[in-house]
């Protein structure tokens, strides 16, 4: 009974170039949920060591990977074991991929046991039969713990050597993205981003388009070009072009959103009922372009899709970057007391008890009793300096923004929840604005509050006659040089 379980037969239409290979449970998963969704022109395959999971998935083609190995009850969790069992079935594996495909999605979830383990030997067994071979691997989320990513890390390090591409996922930032999900929900959404990258990239080729990319503009971007980075986006109204773009180099599919610096550049784009203008072409050419730097080789294509309706959507490809080195997976995270501090800093800050000031106490006035001009001296200790913190999210230049700001409590008493606005602060500070340039005519003495003593001097002083002259009892500069001109005593 239990031989007759093992044995799979293949579809009788499965003769497509394009192949996409689930391995493990994270990678069949992940192909699973793209048969649902579909994607044209695709054969789709799943390879597991664990035959009860097989049994369950609607793929018509399965491979059991490792039966003598484990029995069909999985790696444990274990990446040897995962690549012994693919090593064991590796004559199988090339059968079922078959001669005739030109091109092979291999996707798995980083960090258990047969993805970990045997989709690197999968990987390079289609490299050898000279097929153009993409890994679109996911990474775990950090409380899945310690073992599992340095697994992961570990694996796909192995699989950046047998891919031509490799497109990495951090379930961490679909986390960081779409939020406090149900475990559920958030392994649904890992398999859609999966979905996303594969039929991106696929239907770009099977696709027919008006500006039609073919297999071979896909190989130029794609061939032995290491780490890739990948966006998609779609929106719809006045400003979808700006919208689709800037939402696909936002993707959670891009692990770094930084495209500079890419040597070729993969642009489709697809428009529904509501046709593409050229206005919107140039936009989102010029806009891509430019993010990744005018050095960049862009291969772009443009096809329709009725589904779509009034969108655009917008599918980057990025690869070329001239490194093969893993990226930070897993930069260092915040403590959330720093977090919190963070967003405090989107307000600004005022850190300067006001208390009890007046309008007219802001500027302390002081008369000069020679010239009768008031001087104005701001009255500020250097205990009580203000300190302002702008955030990146507070834009200057927003005609709908709507001040809230929050003041800083100090020991004395503050009002509390008070409109800057309104606020006395602001009546004061626009008073320092508005006598800035009263201000600037005052001499710095005078600012100061520097009094200087004026002396009076009898009308009979002689002055130098090195220097100066009072001849017909005006005051005036020698015209001649008096070292020359005068006679010597």
């Amino acid at each position: 009974m239990m031989n007759d379980l093992l044995e799979f037969d293949l579809p009788t239409n499965f003769a497509s170039i394009i192949k996409v290979l689930g391995v493990g449970g994270g990678g069949s998963n992940a192909v699973n949920h793209m048969l649902k969704k579909g994607i044209k022109d695709v054969g789709f395959i799943v390879a597991n060591t664990d035959n009860q999971a097989l049994m369950k998935s609607p793929v018509e083609a399965k491979i059991q990977l490792g039966k003598t190995l484990t029995k069909g009850l999985g790696a444990g969790n274990e990446p040897h074991v995962g690549r012994e069992a693919a090593i064991e079935s590796i004559d199988e594996i090339k059968e079922v991929i078959g001669s005739e495909t030109k091109m092979i999605f291999i996707t798995a979830g980083m960090g258990g046991g047969t993805g970990t383990g045997g989709a690197p030997v999968i990987a390079e067994a289609a490299q050898e039969m000279g097929i153009l071979t993409v890994g679109i691997v996911t990474i775990p989320f950090r409380y899945e713990g310690k073992k599992r990513i340095n697994s992961a890390i570990e694996g796909i390090k192995e699989m950046e050597k047998h891919v031509d591409s490799l497109l990495i996922i951090n379930n961490e930032k679909i986390r960081e993205i779409y939020g406090n999900l149900a475990v559920s929900q958030a392994l649904g959404m890992a398999d859609e981003v999966l979905t996303i990258a594969a039929k991106g990239i696929a239907e770009i080729i099977t696709v027919e388009g008006h500006v039609n990319v073919d297999f071979a503009d896909v190989k130029t971007v794609m061939q032995d070009s290491g780490i890739a980075l990948m966006g998609t986006g779609e929106a719809q109204g006045e400003n979808r072009a700006e919208l689709a773009i800037t939402q696909a180099l936002n993707s959670p599919l891009l692990e770094s959103t930084n495209i500079k610096g890419a040597e070729n550049i993969l642009l489709n784009i697809t428009s529904g009922t509501s046709e593409a203008t050229l206005d919107e072409v140039e936009f989102i050419n010029e806009f891509v372009q430019d993010a990744a730097g005018n050095n960049a080789n862009l291969i772009w294509g443009h096809n329709t899709s009725e589904s779509l309706g009034d969108k655009i959507a917008v599918s980057v490809i990025a690869t070329g970057f001239g490194t093969h080195e893993i990226p930070n997976l897993y930069p260092p995270k915040q403590n959330k007391k720093k977090e919190e501090e963070n967003k405090k800093k989107r307000y600004i800050q005022i850190d300067e008890d006001l208390n009890n000031r007046k309008d007219n106490d802001f500027f302390a006035s002081e008369n000069d009793d020679d010239t009768g001009v008031v001087v104005k001296k701001i009255d500020v200790k250097a205990s009580e300096q203000k300190k302002v913190y702008l955030g990146d999210d507070f834009d200057v230049n927003d005609d709908d923004f709507e001040p809230d700001f929050e003041f800083v409590e100090t020991n004395d008493t503050f009002v509390e929840n008070q409109n800057v606005e309104n606020s006395q602060e602001s009546n004061l500070l626009s008073n320092y604005i508005n006598n800035v340039s009263d201000l600037e005519n005052i001499p710095a003495f005078k600012r100061k509050g520097i009094k200087i003593r004026e002396n009076n001097y009898p009308k009979d002083q002689k002055f130098s006659r090195y220097t100066l002259s009072d001849k017909d009892g005006e005051i005036s500069l020698n015209e001649n040089n008096t070292y020359l001109h005068d006679k010597a005593d």
